[in-house]
C-alpha cells in the first residue's frame, strides 16, 4: 500500500510538471516587425495653408513582444524603428544670409515639399485574440512614439529654378504622439496623433508662428 501510494505519488507530481511545462510553453511572442504606411493630415495650421492629400508617412522596425499572461494574448511591446514623413504643401522653406525663412509658395504645394527621417521609439499595450498556433486573430495595440529626428530637407522646384535646404535647424528634434493599431489578420490599421510641434521657434513671414502637428491613418503589416 505504501508503495502505490509513493507510485501515485511519483505519477502526479510529473503530470503536474508537464503541466507547468505546457503552460510555461504557451507564452509566445507575435508581431516583432512592422511595415506600416500612412497619409499624414496636418492640423493646426497657419492661414493661407494648403495641403496635398498625398504627404505620407513610412515606419519599419522590431517590436520585443513582452507576454503579461501565461496565455500570451496580452503583452507589452518595446520597439526600435526608423520613419521617414514627407508633407506636401505650400509653405516654402528657404536659407537667407545663414536664416531660415518659411513663407506661402507662389508654385503651390504640387511642387514643394519638407521630409524628416526619424528613429523611433515604439511603446504599446498589445491585446490579441491568438494562440500559440493560431496565425489569424483580433489585436488591438496602443501606446505612444517617441521619436528623434536626425535628418531633414525641403525642395521647392519652380521654372527654370530649384531650391533645396538640408537640415532644417526649425526642425523639432524631439517629437511624441499617440499611436493606435487595430484589425483582423494581415489587414490592420494604423493611427498615429502628434502630441509635439513639427517645428519649433519657426515663423510664417516672420510673424505667424507655425505650430503644426500630424495626424496619420494607414496600414501597419506585422512579421513573426
Amino acid at each position: 500500500m505504501h508503495r502505490i501510494f509513493l507510485i501515485f505519488l511519483l505519477i502526479s507530481s510529473i503530470l503536474n510538471a508537464q503541466s507547468n511545462d505546457s503552460i510555461k510553453s504557451s507564452k509566445y511572442l507575435e508581431d516583432q516587425i512592422y511595415v506600416g504606411f500612412s497619409i499624414i493630415t496636418l492640423t493646426n495650421t497657419p492661414s493661407g495653408f494648403n495641403q496635398n492629400g498625398f504627404s505620407n508617412s513610412l515606419e519599419l522596425g522590431f517590436i520585443k513582444d513582452i507576454p503579461l499572461n501565461d496565455n500570451g494574448n496580452t503583452a507589452v511591446g518595446i520597439g526600435l524603428g526608423y520613419g521617414r514623413n514627407t508633407y506636401f504643401q505650400n509653405i516654402q522653406i528657404e536659407e537667407v544670409d545663414g536664416n531660415t525663412q518659411f513663407q506661402i509658395a507662389a508654385a503651390g504645394f504640387n511642387n514643394n515639399k519638407f521630409s524628416m527621417h526619424a528613429i523611433d521609439i515604439p511603446l504599446e499595450i498589445r491585446w490579441r485574440t491568438s494562440t500559440i498556433d493560431r496565425y489569424k486573430f483580433w489585436r488591438i495595440y496602443v501606446g505612444g512614439k517617441l521619436s528623434y529626428i536626425f535628418s531633414s530637407n525641403a525642395k521647392l522646384k519652380e521654372p527654370g529654378n530649384t531650391i533645396k535646404v538640408k537640415g532644417i535647424s526649425e526642425i523639432n528634434k524631439l517629437q511624441y504622439g499617440l499611436k493606435l493599431a487595430v484589425g483582423y489578420g494581415t489587414w490592420n490599421f494604423n493611427f498615429y496623433y502628434g502630441l509635439s510641434n513639427l517645428f519649433s521657434n519657426a515663423n510664417l513671414n516672420e510673424t505667424t508662428p507655425i505650430e503644426m502637428r500630424d495626424f496619420r491613418i494607414g496600414l501597419i503589416f506585422y512579421i513573426l
